[in-house]
C-alpha cells in the first residue's frame, strides 16, 4: 500500500486590511491582518506536467482570500479564519489545511492570533 502524500503549498506573509472585531468600534475602522495558509495536496501531477492547471493556483487563492478579508466583516477571528478555510476547501484537491490569522496593532505590543487546522470534507484523491 502506498504511503499517503504530504505535499504542501504555503502562502505566508499575506497582509490584508478589513473590518473585523468584537469590541465596540473595531469594525468601524480598517485594520491590518496577517495570514498564513498551509495546504496539503498531492503535487505529483504538476511536478510531472509543469502545468498550472494541475496544481493549486496560489496567486488566485491569494486574491480570493484578500477579497474575503476586505469585503466581509466578522466579530471573531475564528469566524474569519473559517471563511478563509471554506474558500480553500472549494478546491477538492486540498486534503487538509491550516489557516492562521494575526490581528495587528490591537493589544499594546501583543498580537492576538488564531489557527484553524481542518481536513477537507470535499477531498477526493
Amino acid at each position: 500500500m502506498e504511503a499517503p502524500r504530504l505535499d504542501v503549498i504555503e502562502i505566508s506573509g499575506l497582509r490584508a486590511h478589513g473590518r473585523h472585531g468584537a469590541s465596540p468600534g473595531e469594525r468601524d475602522r480598517v485594520q491590518p491582518f496577517d495570514v498564513h495558509v498551509r495546504l496539503e495536496t498531492d503535487l505529483r501531477a504538476p511536478q510531472d506536467s509543469d502545468d498550472l492547471a494541475d496544481t493549486i493556483d496560489y496567486d488566485l487563492l491569494h486574491r480570493q482570500l484578500c477579497i474575503i478579508i476586505k469585503e466581509r466583516s466578522y466579530a471573531l477571528l475564528e469566524r474569519l479564519a473559517g471563511a478563509l478555510m471554506d474558500e480553500i476547501f472549494r478546491d477538492a484537491r486540498v486534503s487538509a489545511a491550516e489557516v492562521s490569522i494575526s490581528k495587528l496593532r490591537i493589544l499594546d505590543g501583543a498580537t492576538p492570533a488564531v489557527m484553524l487546522r481542518r481536513k477537507n470534507p470535499r477531498f477526493s484523491a
